[in-house]
């Protein structure tokens, strides 16, 4: 396996964000790859995204994919609080290799600031909160009343 020097995976809560992120990421870059439960596209990319649920089995075995990670990017950071599946959460913060940098996004995480302290202290360095009330992406509201006119 040809192994990058640089590599990071950004990880989605579910298998069609993930083939969504994919399809956008490879449109502005070259080097992308997707890991699903079924599909497997350019697995040795330098930017690989995956399910959250993928980059756990990873780590439990011990993929030799993880050795030149450099950066994690876990969309949806607020699937932590999901009383089903919020321990994958769990379980890859407190399993990734301390030195794997962490980007983390989530538009509804209400404390933020003492998540940032957890992961922080777990992970023995230094986390930052950057927050903005600007949505890249403006919601849109529509309303149907029933009427064709």
């Amino acid at each position: 396996m040809n192994l990058k020097y640089f590599r990071a995976f950004y990880t989605s809560p579910i298998k069609a964000l993930s083939n969504q992120k994919y399809c956008d990421f490879k449109k502005r870059f070259n080097d992308v790859g997707l890991l699903t439960g079924d599909v497997q596209i350019n697995h040795e990319a330098s930017c690989l995204i995956m399910t959250t649920e993928i980059l756990r089995s990873m780590l439990y075995n011990r993929s030799n994919t993880l050795k030149s990670l450099e950066w994690v990017i876990m969309d949806e950071i607020h699937y932590l609080n999901d009383s089903e599946r919020g321990f994958v959460w769990e379980e890859v913060l407190i399993m990734l290799p301390d030195h794997v940098g962490l980007i983390m996004l989530s538009a509804t995480v209400s404390n933020a600031r003492e998540f940032a302290e957890w992961v922080g202290r777990m992970k023995r360095r230094n986390v930052y909160v950057i927050s903005t009330f600007k949505r890249p992406v403006p919601l849109e509201h529509f309303l149907y009343t029933g009427n064709s006119t």
